[in-house]
């Protein structure tokens, strides 16, 4: 089965000014709004151009790639980016290959295991995961993870949905996960990729035991 949490859209935070994580939006980067319709099941742009869905032929959000111009925004991501190392399971961080090793890819989350049973198997997460190094870096420094993080090794993981706005006629504009399949799919404005966590392995019980995640 697979669950959602709530989820803290934004990357791993460190303090300002250490380390611009790769997928963090800078304030020359907001995300462009044009005007959305709904033709015949499902929203589009007006001036609609072969780059704005993805593959499956979802619609995502317009945002200019400009990394590094301006100031980092570290509550925002740049949807390109996000969907990039999410693909390709490259660090949040750093935008180099994620660590991996006989156990899987390293993810650092939140911990919540007392969420439910084998935890965090079957997660649905917008977060990507992390180099080993990126990891001691967000352990030890990251507001949002310090005393309550885990590092987790993931045997298999998919992408499996998107993230973002949903537009309905007369509701209000609320971010949410859709699933792959889901009838909803044509209604969201994608900003972030999804991926289903299995085969988990919980490696990093305390925040104090970084030197665990190089092992």
């Amino acid at each position: 089965m697979r669950r959602l949490q709530a989820l803290s859209a934004g990357p791993v935070n460190f303090p300002r000014p250490l380390v611009v994580p790769y997928i963090a939006a800078w304030s020359q980067e907001q995300a462009r709004s044009p005007v959305v319709i709904a033709p015949r099941g499902g929203i589009a742009y007006q001036d609609e151009g072969p780059y704005d869905r993805d593959a499956d032929g979802y619609l995502w959000l317009r945002a200019p790639a400009k990394q590094g111009c301006g100031r980092p925004d570290f509550g925002r991501v740049h949807p390109l980016r996000q969907r990039r190392v999410m693909r390709r399971l490259l660090c949040q961080v750093c935008g180099g290959s994620a660590d991996q090793d006989e156990r899987g890819t390293l993810w650092l989350l939140e911990d919540h295991r007392a969420d439910w049973d084998g935890w965090p198997n079957g997660l649905l997460t917008t977060h990507p995961p992390v180099c080993a190094p990126c990891a001691r870096e967000a352990a030890r420094s990251c507001p949002n993870l310090l005393g309550r993080s885990v590092a987790v090794r993931v045997g298999s993981s998919e992408v499996s949905g998107i993230y973002g706005v949903r537009y309905l006629p007369g509701s209000p504009l609320t971010p949410r996960v859709v699933e792959y399949g889901d009838p909803a799919g044509p209604w969201v404005l994608a900003s972030q990729l999804v991926r289903a966590l299995s085969d988990c392995t919980i490696v990093l019980d305390e925040l104090a035991d970084v030197s665990a995640l190089s092992r």
